[in-house]
């Protein structure tokens, strides 16, 4: 009988061991999520390591080691751009979009196919901007929310695309070695409640952010209706949130992009306040003949203060600027996207 109680003692002692070992290894990954880990992402564009399909580290196929009294755990990786780059525009980057929303080719050349069906299409057209010592970038820049003519259950004239398409091209982004640009559209909204609602993906490394003035109404205007407009401040609050975020995350440098084809459509240019954790564009989108776009162009842009961006339209420019009558327009452009 004594023989027996030892070995069930025996047997309970190892049991709690096992459970003490779980229990410091789960704190330990605890840890690491916290101070946050980076991602499993391409070393290089176009690229993933071998034997990763997903763009998240699985931390529960880990082996990690419980550490001992006393140690110090190691810092983790800063997370990178595609590249392993950690400005938007270093190494001479000329980036190139596809722009529009999920599912639909109504605002986009982006909704016509699937996130990975585009990327042929895209590349194709990104080369035609390479030159020597420049590094093209392909982007998705997706629509997240919509303006609407109705105001819908909460009043704002906007709605969400749902999540699981978002979700999609942030996978199909690191796969591809692309980076993906929310675009919002706030309606009767703000551009800081709206972007907040986004936080989840702008958590990711490779997600920036696009502003378009023209869906930001006031309180008696209807998207559609009229051409909207934002005010300095707003974009700066907005921004001072993003950048925040960029930071406390330890993340990379992010788009954030402005749209704007009118004088009027940002009050008060001047005051938009430079984020060292935020590449700005100012994107111009005039759609027309050279002529026209050209003169909206240099009406609006502003490159003392932001990198300057361009729309080309498969549909509305005709005929449609060449790459290499858009590399030659000035103030340089190095960020061009397709609608």
């Amino acid at each position: 009988m004594l023989g027996l109680v030892i070995g069930i003692c025996l047997t309970l002692v190892a049991a709690f061991g096992q459970f003490d070992r779980l229990a410091e290894s789960a704190a330990v990954v605890e840890s690491a999520a916290a101070d946050g880990a980076s991602v499993a992402e391409p070393s290089v564009a176009g690229s993933v390591p071998a034997g990763d399909e997903s763009p998240w580290r699985d931390w529960s196929s880990q082996a990690i080691a419980p550490l001992k009294v006393g140690a110090v755990r190691e810092a983790p990786e800063p997370q990178r751009l595609p590249g392993g780059h950690t400005q938007v525009f270093e190494d001479g980057a000329f980036l190139v979009a596809y722009y529009g929303t999920a599912q639909t080719s109504a605002l986009g050349v982006l909704g016509e196919r699937s996130p990975a069906a585009n990327m042929p299409r895209l590349m194709r057209e990104a080369r035609k901007f390479r030159r020597p010592g420049t590094r093209i970038q392909p982007v998705f820049e997706l629509i997240v929310t919509v303006a609407d003519a109705y105001p819908g259950r909460d009043g704002d004239f906007n709605h969400d695309i749902p999540r699981r398409y978002v979700q999609q091209f942030i996978e199909a982004a690191h796969k591809h070695g692309a980076l993906l640009t929310l675009d919002i559209q706030p309606g009767r909204s703000t551009f800081p409640n709206v972007a907040k609602r986004w936080e989840w993906a702008l958590r990711d490394p490779w997600v920036g952010l696009a502003l378009d003035p023209e869906w930001r109404m006031g309180r008696r205007e209807v998207p559609g209706q009229v051409i909207g407009s934002v005010s300095a401040a707003e974009i700066n609050a907005t921004s001072a949130w993003l950048a925040s975020l960029t930071k406390r995350e330890g993340l990379p440098q992010k788009v954030f992009m402005l749209h704007q084809f009118r004088t009027d459509m940002i009050r008060d240019l001047h005051r938009v306040a430079p984020r060292s954790a935020l590449a700005l564009v100012q994107h111009v989108d005039g759609f027309g003949p050279p002529g026209a776009k050209l003169g909206t162009y240099h009406t609006v842009a502003r490159p003392q203060r932001f990198t300057m961006g361009f729309k080309l339209f498969y549909d509305e420019d005709r005929p449609r600027m060449s790459a290499t009558g858009v590399l030659r327009v000035r103030p340089r452009v190095r960020f061009v996207s397709f609608q």
